[in-house]
């Protein structure tokens, strides 16, 4: 648990862990320089409680607390925490024994509960929504280039993955949607606890709202280079995309930096449907699509059911997801 100016909600998710039915745990909290006070909650915290173990470091951002973290577990698995947010009893019983159950998968997660008014955050909520509607391993390996599958604080994976594929990056893009979308593309499957065991808090200062590094356009261009290997291991250098409005074609050309080709688009406006974009690439209607087999289509749609749509109108013409297209944001 990366611990940076928290003392507001830290004593909140202490407690959430020690009230975990499963007792066999050990709290790593990595105080990343705090100064509102943390650092001496933690300690009193700790003082209470022998299984919490604090790491003090200068300031150095999420990913170098992440990577202490990691290097101090001395654990099988790793559960990840977050100090604003709260998990619930059942969380960890519930992770470690779906690991123990199917030794196929690497990295579990759970649903997780809209921490906010959903009125109020109505984005955020379906963002909720959409997480906790992927459960299986085919689910969210069909999903990882739309989104990231997982809430990062409620997952739990085994340490040996960060030995075979690495540890936390750091850069200009999301660490924690980097590190499945590396893992995912060796092969490590994932899925879900199908309850909701962790409260996702959405405070102004979270991360993901004021790191550039969570920007959309970050996600666009980490996605675009897993997209591209996935894309290059199926023998397809050369793709349709499904959508043609112009934010949509600024999406799917950040593939041309990684050698995917475009070869035209597909859009059911039938204003757009036989002309061709400024590149000169043809736009088709999708009744003028080939059997499957001939082309693969990359469903770059975002707007609220298009994604949808788009899966019923490509199954409707024998396209299989996953083996003739793949779904992306």
């Amino acid at each position: 648990m990366p611990v940076y100016n928290a003392a507001a909600t830290l004593e909140r998710a202490v407690a959430s862990i020690r009230a975990q039915t499963l007792t066999a745990w050990e709290l790593i909290a990595v105080d990343d320089g705090s100064t509102d006070g943390s650092a001496e909650l933690l300690a009193t915290l700790a003082h209470a409680e022998p299984r919490l173990r604090v790491l003090a470091r200068p300031h150095g951002g999420i990913v170098a607390a992440l990577n202490a973290g990691l290097a101090a577990a001395r654990g099988e698995l790793v559960a990840r925490m977050d100090a604003d947010d709260e998990s619930h009893p059942e969380r960890l019983a519930g992770q470690v024994a779906l690991l123990d159950a199917r030794p196929d998968l690497g990295l579990v997660g759970c649903g997780v509960r809209h921490g906010g008014e959903a009125a109020a955050q109505q984005g955020y909520a379906l963002h909720v929504a959409w997480l906790n509607s992927l459960v299986t391993a085919e689910e969210i390996a069909l999903n990882r280039f739309v989104e990231s599958p997982f809430a990062h604080p409620s997952v739990c994976f085994r340490r040996e993955l960060v030995a075979r594929h690495g540890g936390y990056r750091d850069g200009d893009f999301p660490e924690d949607y980097e590190l499945w979308l590396r893992w995912l593309d060796a092969g490590v499957r994932m899925a879900k606890v199908p309850r909701d065991l962790l409260t996702w808090y959405d405070p102004p200062t979270r991360l993901s709202r004021c790191d550039p590094r969570y920007a959309l356009a970050a996600f666009f261009q980490v996605k675009a280079e897993y997209l591209a290997r996935e894309l290059r291991r199926r023998g397809r250098a050369e793709v349709w995309i499904w959508g043609a409005g112009r934010l949509t074609r600024r999406r799917a050309e950040a593939l041309l930096a990684h050698g995917v080709q475009i070869a035209g688009y597909i859009d059911i406006d039938p204003k757009k449907a036989g002309r061709r974009t400024a590149a000169g690439l043809p736009v088709i209607a999708p009744e003028a699509l080939p059997p499957p087999g001939e082309r693969f289509v990359l469903g770059y749609v975002t707007s609220r059911g298009a994604r949808e749509l788009t899966r019923a109108a490509l199954a409707a013409r024998g396209y299989v997801e996953g083996r003739d297209f793949l779904m992306a944001a």
